[in-house]
Formats: structure tokens, C-alpha cells, sequence
């Protein structure tokens, strides 16, 4: 049996240079979407006829709090943001050095908790959606 590479418990996944770790922005959730496509045509009394044209949409939606005075940074969330206004795609590598494909980030949720004087947050959660592009 294959033994998976050694990995930093640090590094969870990376979105080009971008790090999703305990020190940027540690992610609590994974999810993913996959989807296939079959086109059908309609045929007279019977089921539709289809065929299998190809891969589908394939989404990932990360969810985490950032606490910077434990872990993460507030900045994690600006270089995501920088990101996501090129409109560039880049490649996403899991911890394992598995790289899933190439994504854009359609969408940033943030929400601040615990909001101290002067509007600073002690936690901010986040949800980061991706879609697949290759």
C-alpha cells in the first residue's frame, strides 16, 4: 500500500501562491460538487434518448473562522479578494500535493463576531466559493 507524502499539518490547500493554512486562513469545511452532463432528445412514446457529453460544473466550498490572535490573518482575506479581481484561475493542490485542477473564486463571504472597539473583529468567518475551469 502507498504511503501518502509527508505533509506540513500547517498546510491544508493552496489556490496558486496562496496558502490555506493555520498562519493565512484554516478552513473548517471542504465541499465539492461534481456534475456530469448527458444530453437527451425527445422521442415519441418512450423515455427521452440520452448521451454522455462530458464533465459538468465542478464547485469546491471552503467555510472557516479566522482568529488572529489564535490562528489566521485579516490579510489572509485581502490577497484573496486581490485574487478574485484579476478574474485569473489557478491551480489547487490539496496538502497531499494532489492538484484537483485549475478554479476561480466566484465568491467571498465574511462575517465579523465578537466585535471589539473601533469595529475590530475578534473572529471572522468566511466562505470561499470555487469553480473549476480546465
Amino acid at each position: 500500500m502507498a504511503s501518502l507524502p509527508m505533509m506540513s499539518p500547517a498546510q491544508l490547500l493552496t489556490l496558486g501562491m496562496f496558502l490555506f493554512g493555520m498562519d493565512t486562513a484554516a478552513y473548517a469545511d471542504l465541499q465539492r460538487s461534481q456534475a456530469w452532463r448527458h444530453e437527451g432528445t425527445d422521442r415519441h412514446m418512450a423515455r427521452p434518448a440520452t448521451q454522455f457529453v462530458g464533465p459538468g460544473e465542478d464547485t469546491i466550498t471552503l467555510a472557516g473562522v479566522l482568529v488572529p490572535e489564535i490562528a489566521g490573518s485579516y490579510s489572509a482575506l485581502d490577497r484573496l479578494v486581490e485574487m478574485a479581481d484579476t478574474g485569473g484561475n489557478w491551480p489547487l493542490v490539496d496538502g497531499t500535493g494532489r492538484v484537483l485542477g485549475h478554479f476561480r473564486i466566484d465568491q467571498l463571504d465574511t462575517g465579523h463576531r465578537m466585535v471589539l472597539a473601533g469595529g475590530i473583529p475578534r473572529a471572522v468567518e468566511f466562505q470561499i466559493k470555487l469553480t473549476r475551469v480546465d
